[in-house]
């Protein structure tokens, strides 16, 4: 998946000297490190990736790459736009959805803080800061200031964990008030599943603590045709990692069945941060008119072809 996406990239014609490295698998049996230190060397210089998918084992004892990778950059900002493609056959085809996701990305369940306290029975910390509370909420009403979305909605659970997630709502309180042209309300998140299921068309901007924001992504890429569509940008103040909301598939792995969407959809928002925004543009007329056409569309969205052939035919548009 990666390759494909950057022979795309470079199909553009934006000229890029891509540096290569391994994490998870792959890096663990060359250097006996998940994340060896070679990924913040290159990272360091260039202040901007393109990750593709990195699996950990479960229940192993391995920290996540991904959660690794976030925390150390200090990339507070998950930021997921989800946006229905043409041609897509679902049952939700025929409705505008536009809708940007943007999850906090360096604590809550996800600090990793958890202990047995006697055998059998395991206690995780949740942890919520104001500082990472205060820093997404900004980072949301700003984008949507800039892009000029109407509404920001704080998905939470504040009526059951009053101090962490009722802290969480105050800080996306006090940032909703530096912004009054924007129409701020907030939901307790199984109704907002709820409501993104019924009327998804009705969502704009999301703003969510770490894992309800994991979990609302999945929901919402549902929506628009899988996991397979819909890309991701982890951001900070000073780097930049872009990547699928999906994580690896191993099953498949080598097999050239994998769909490249999310990926190369990734490497879009990763061309508009870099200021090359007329190759973003283009990058992404090519993708939608290869989905508009469905003629060569791979297995998960009803097509029959293979990531190569798939790949070929976003270039061909460019």
């Amino acid at each position: 998946m990666a390759d494909a996406t950057v022979r795309v990239v470079d199909a553009t014609g934006v000229s890029i000297e891509w540096e290569r490295v391994d994490a998870g698998v792959a890096a663990e049996k060359a250097t006996g490190k998940y994340l060896p230190e070679t990924i913040f060397e290159s990272l360091a210089r260039t202040n901007c990736g393109l990750k593709g998918p990195v699996g950990t084992p479960i229940a192993s004892g391995h920290p996540s790459v991904n959660v690794a990778l976030r925390k150390r950059l200090n990339l507070f900002v998950n930021f997921r736009p989800v946006r229905m493609l043409p041609g897509l056959d679902t049952r939700f085809n025929d409705l505008p959805i536009d809708m940007v996701i943007f999850r906090e990305n360096t604590e809550d369940l996800y600090s990793g803080i958890e202990h047995e306290v006697v055998p059998d029975v395991v206690e995780s910390l949740k942890v919520i800061t104001r500082t990472a509370s205060a820093r997404i909420a900004q980072a949301a009403f700003e984008y949507a200031a800039k892009e000029h979305r109407k509404k920001v909605v704080a998905i939470h659970k504040a009526n059951i964990m009053k101090m962490s997630d009722g802290l969480f709502l105050r800080c996306c309180r006090e940032v909703a008030a530096n912004f009054p042209q924007i129409e701020y309300s907030e939901l307790i998140v199984d109704n907002a599943c709820m409501q993104l299921v019924i009327r998804p068309e009705t969502f704009d901007v999301l703003v969510l603590p770490n894992l309800y924001g994991d979990i609302v992504s999945d929901l919402c890429a549902g929506l628009v045709g899988g996991l397979g569509i819909v890309p991701g940008a982890n951001l900070g103040l000073t780097c930049a990692v872009f990547e699928a909301v999906h994580g690896s598939a191993p099953d498949i792995a080598g097999k050239g069945m994998a769909n490249p969407t999310a990926l190369m959809q990734s490497a879009r928002l990763m061309l508009a941060h870099l200021g090359e925004r007329d190759a973003a543009i283009r990058m992404q007329r090519a993708i939608e008119k290869v989905y508009a056409e469905k003629k060569h569309l791979t297995r998960d969205v009803g097509g029959a072809a293979g990531t190569e052939e798939f790949t070929q035919a976003v270039i061909d548009a460019l």
